[in-house]
């Protein structure tokens, strides 16, 4: 059994793996901004912006699991906050590429990255290798956050990075935003609804990071997204029969997104039909590769 040190762990995508791990018999560490001493994890300080890191975190590591960074869609995308997006990732990376050389304990590196990094790109397939988007902040920032990855790849460490799509968990992120309208009776898709939507159950994607711990041959980039991408129409619809209720499906215009959220109207309405087969190469196995048992399976769990 390992020890795991987990960046960003108190996320919702982090709590889920530090569950998993546990419950696995891994040890789990966390590494956050401020101590809890309630926390059900040992927790060490570290400050990305002023390069500082409790040292004693490294030392008991097995591997590093990097999650951290501020929310993209937390907020409106303002100078300030485009800055805060980028530089709590790069700086983050910069930090570890730094001081993991010095850790011969630490036997891999797994950074989470996001499909954003391709930018909208309609229906073309979207493999690791495809290039970067070339418009707009989401892809900007994501090769950024890949660029200060890189940094660590090279000291020589087997690195892992996870492009992450859009994570299904009832706890948070996505999902939980879009299932507010049918309380109301009510499924909203964005635009004319045409944007596709690459994504994964939130324990596959925590599969995937526990198989890029165990997997010593995994190194490099992988998609974090189910195999079956659909439309964001069909998501609303599909949703609307995993809940079991007759919603009036209705479209939030592409105008009335940009009025309310400016340029962070492109998280909902751009899209990208991205590719899981690399992982699925590997030897990875989805348990929830469709959408509408995915989703019932996250509602009915509560998971």
């Amino acid at each position: 059994m390992y020890t795991i040190l987990i960046a960003g762990g108190t996320g919702l995508i982090g709590r889920h793996l530090s569950k998993m791990l546990t419950d696995q018999g891994h040890t789990v560490h966390l590494l956050s901004r401020t101590a809890d001493p309630d926390s059900k994890y040992k927790t060490f300080v570290w400050d990305v912006m002023k390069g500082e890191i409790d040292e004693a975190a490294l030392s008991s590591a097995d591997f590093v699991v990097n999650f951290a960074g501020a929310g993209i869609a937390d907020k409106r995308w303002t100078d300030k906050r485009k800055q805060l997006i980028i530089e709590s990732r790069v700086k983050g990376n910069e930090l570890f590429a730094e001081m993991l050389p010095k850790y011969s304990n630490v036997k891999a590196y797994i950074s989470a990255s996001a499909i954003g990094y391709y930018g909208d790109r309609g229906t073309e397939l979207l493999s690791e290798s495809a290039a970067a988007g070339k418009d707009g902040f989401l892809s900007e920032s994501v090769v950024a956050w890949e660029n200060s990855i890189e940094k660590v790849a090279a000291t020589g460490l087997r690195t892992v990075t996870i492009r992450i799509g859009i994570v299904l968990s009832s706890k948070g992120g996505a999902l939980e935003k879009l299932l507010l309208p049918f309380n109301f009776w009510l499924g909203v898709y964005f635009g004319n609804g045409e944007q596709v939507y690459s994504w994964i159950h939130i324990e596959d994607l925590c599969r995937m990071f526990i198989m890029a711990v165990e997997d010593e041959r995994m190194k490099g980039i992988y998609n974090g997204v189910a195999p079956h991408p659909v439309t964001n129409k069909k998501f609303t619809e599909i949703t609307a029969k995993a809940l079991d209720k007759s919603a009036l499906l209705v479209p939030s215009p592409s105008f009335a997104m940009r009025l309310a959220m400016g340029e962070m109207a492109d998280v909902v309405l751009s899209g990208s039909n991205v590719l899981s087969k690399k992982i699925e190469a590997e030897g990875f196995k989805f348990q929830h590769a469709t959408l509408k048992p995915a989703l019932e399976d996250i509602l009915t769990r509560k998971i």
